[in-house]
């Protein structure tokens, strides 16, 4: 009870009454003033009504009516358990006290048993958050943590030779190829060691919170590359790899393929042909109506004089190509100068200075004047590359007209339609099982093919779903054609016909530096400053 002028309060059970009586000239009070008589009265964690509150202080105020109304009420203290659903994590969800009891630990306690959390219990945090709901704010606290499944690292391989050669194209986010110079040949001896591979380990177990066993996802195990060549497999350690011969280390995925190298100084009459199965490292020239061809690489000290080289991996010459010279490399081409000659490659081709009424073909770029930025020349004859054909001059008012020809890339079109056809076959395989299944669930299975029939039906869904990424990736390299472009580094001179797939742009008019490219059906040259203008 309290002892204010007119003013009682009671309890009622769990609810708090509040009794007016009309005295002559009350002192006024507001709800400030109510709540402190309240407090005093020890019903300050009690659970007031406000509306209730704002009537009362009205009617005390008022002193022309007796009032007896409930004005809050007493609640204890309630609690609930939220398990998420992988079973991995429990939060205690509490609801503070009003006036009443706070949540027991020990319910708590109960409460996990009952549900069958029996792993990974905070009792600490349960101890707390207990001791904290006698008042205050609703709670929401972590009690119970499982523990997760590591999952098992996938086989890993380190290559032990610092400088081996690695003929798989570094692609940069535009599609283009990042030449390197082969250099000089980099060498291992016989038993040298290669690569190391750390197997693919298991992974750890984890526990939800009610004590069952989590499986990790292995990692995924692969052995060193088939079919090496020059290497092998340690018999006293399974997972080292050492040289069979001393040679050129190539890394081939993983693995390391070691590469005999064949040392001469010309190829002439007095030589005849090479042909080598490895790396062919000719210190001089090679002359007229010689062949040269190696299934790596082949390096030239000097020049290829209307002869013929064809490599498996890349060319290096340091002379030029000259007079009807062909050269043709699975990888890329560098060479100081080519005049009158054809030089393929199967990404990059890199001319040091000039190019002149050559036949230059590259699957990725054709860089001309590396080395000469303001007298490098392209000029005469034909250059073909899928994204990009970069010079510092473009053509010659002498050298006739210069084709270029880029944006195309017929292997790896053909590639992509043949995956489309694949991932074709495979959806109405895919769907046909689906079907299949479907039916024999609904109508019975009397013989048997359910099982083997709904397994047949993921092993088609996976096969399916692993093509896509290779389409992805086909897309994103076809994509990146419509970027393809020209590169001029000083001005364009004579005439020069640039394709852009089956669009002909015919220039016939001098441009400073700038870039050759497409706009939609257009042909457009951009200068230096961001200007572009219809190219003609």
């Amino acid at each position: 009870m309290g002892d204010y002028p007119g003013l009682a309060f009671s309890e009622d059970g769990n609810r708090l009454r509040a009794s007016v009586s009309a005295i002559a000239d009350p002192p006024q009070i507001d709800v400030e003033k109510l709540r402190s008589l309240l407090c005093d009265a020890g019903y300050s964690r009690w659970q007031l009504a406000e509306e209730a509150l704002g009537k009362l202080v009205e009617c005390y105020n008022s002193a022309t009516e007796t009032l007896d109304l409930p004005i809050g009420e007493r609640r204890d203290s309630v609690f609930s358990l939220e398990i998420a659903p992988d079973a991995m994590q429990v939060w205690l969800k509490i609801t503070p006290a009003f006036g009443g009891s706070a949540t027991d630990a020990g319910a708590v306690f109960i409460a996990l048993g009952e549900a069958g959390v029996t792993t990974g219990i905070d009792e600490e945090a349960i101890r707390s958050a207990c001791a904290a709901s006698s008042g205050g704010t609703d709670q929401r606290v972590l009690i119970a943590s499982g523990t997760p499944a590591v999952n098992g690292e996938d086989a890993k391989f380190e290559l032990l030779v610092a400088d081996a050669r690695d003929r798989a194209p570094q692609v940069n986010e535009h599609g283009l190829i990042d030449f390197r110079d082969l250099g000089a040949i980099p060498t291992v001896a016989a038993d040298h060691p290669l690569m190391r591979r750390t197997p693919a380990t298991p992974g750890t177990t984890g526990r939800n919170v009610r004590g069952d066993v989590i499986q990790p996802t292995p990692g995924h195990d692969e052995s060193f590359a088939d079919n090496l060549t020059g290497a092998y497999v340690d018999k006293a350690d399974p997972n080292l790899l050492r040289a069979t011969n001393s040679g050129q280390p190539v890394r081939c995925g993983n693995g390391v393929n070691v590469e005999e190298v064949l040392r001469i100084r010309n190829v002439n009459m007095a030589t005849g042909n090479i042909s080598f199965d490895g790396t062919v490292h000719i210190e001089g020239e090679v002359l007229p109506g010689m062949k040269v061809r190696a299934a790596g690489d082949i390096i030239v000290g000097d020049v290829v004089d209307g002869a013929e080289l064809d490599a498996g991996g890349d060319i290096r010459i340091g002379g030029g190509v000259i007079a009807k010279a062909i050269v043709r490399a699975g990888g890329s081409v560098a060479v100081r100068f080519v005049e009158n000659a054809t030089v393929h490659a199967g990404t990059t081709i890199a001319v040091d200075d000039t190019a002149l009424q050559s036949d230059l073909q590259a699957n990725n770029q054709i860089l001309v004047g590396v080395n000469s930025p303001q007298r490098g020349r392209l000029a005469g004859g034909s250059a073909r590359a899928m994204l990009l054909i970069r010079t510092p001059i473009l053509g010659s008012p002498t050298s006739g007209v210069t084709h270029l020809l880029l944006g195309v890339n017929p292997v790896l079109e053909a590639e992509y339609q043949e995956l489309l056809k694949k991932i074709q076959k495979q959806r109405e395989d895919e769907d046909n099982l689906e079907k299949l299944v479907k039916h024999l669930t609904k109508n019975g299975d009397k013989g048997g093919l359910l099982e083997r029939a709904k397994a047949s039906w993921q092993q088609a869904i996976k096969a399916w779903a692993k093509l896509l990424p290779q389409r992805e990736e086909l897309e994103r390299q076809l994509a990146l054609i419509a970027g393809a472009k020209v590169e001029i580094g000083v001005g364009v001179t004579g005439a020069v016909d640039v394709t852009f797939g089956k669009k002909v742009i015919r220039v016939r008019k001098p441009y400073e530096s700038g870039t050759l490219s497409m706009d939609g059906e257009r042909g457009i040259f951009t200068d230096l400053m961001g200007n572009t203008s219809t190219a003609a």
